[in-house]
């Protein structure tokens, strides 16, 4: 038998004020864009906001429906957005925050399974990294390199080959 890490390590920031100024203001927006989600039923506003390599931004938001399986992730949203609006152009950095409007905004939620897969995908697809950055409204702020760090035994492309 073998053992073998498959850890990642994240960068964090006591809050959006110590990161880099392009990262502040690319998690700013994100902050703001949660206006824009469509939860009324869960109420946990949900945005992403990404830097494509070509400069350009794209955003995209959660959006509920009254048949669960219907609704779509903020992350998903992007995807599709940036995929269709952008095709081939890869994403720099993805900012993703939320806004519980019955709680706490206080700290960095990840993507959920789903989003991880299709984060993964989308930097398989374009064979470009997608930096993430995680944080609430406000409070603590994680960084990570690589979407894929998130789902560290991903299914690929390359599983439906063997």
């Amino acid at each position: 038998m073998v053992k073998k890490d498959i850890g990642f390590t994240i960068e964090v920031y006591a809050s959006a004020a110590a990161l880099e100024p392009a990262d502040a203001a690319l998690l700013e927006k994100a902050r703001a864009v949660t206006a824009l989600a469509y939860a009324p039923y869960s109420n946990f506003h949900v945005s992403a906001v990404a830097r494509l390599k070509d400069g350009q931004e794209v955003i995209g938001t959660n959006q509920e429906n009254a048949s669960y399986p219907v609704a779509l992730c903020a992350e998903r949203v992007l995807l599709s957005a940036a995929a269709t609006i952008h095709p081939g152009v890869g994403i720099d950095t993805m900012a993703i925050s939320y806004k519980n409007i019955a709680g706490e905004s206080d700290t960095p939620i990840s993507p959920c399974g789903m989003c991880r897969q299709a984060l993964a995908e989308y930097e398989e697809r374009t064979a470009q990294p997608i930096r993430l950055i995680l944080g609430g409204q406000q409070g603590e702020v994680f960084i990570i390199q690589s979407a894929k760090q998130l789902l560290p035994l991903t299914f690929t492309s390359g599983d439906l080959k063997k």
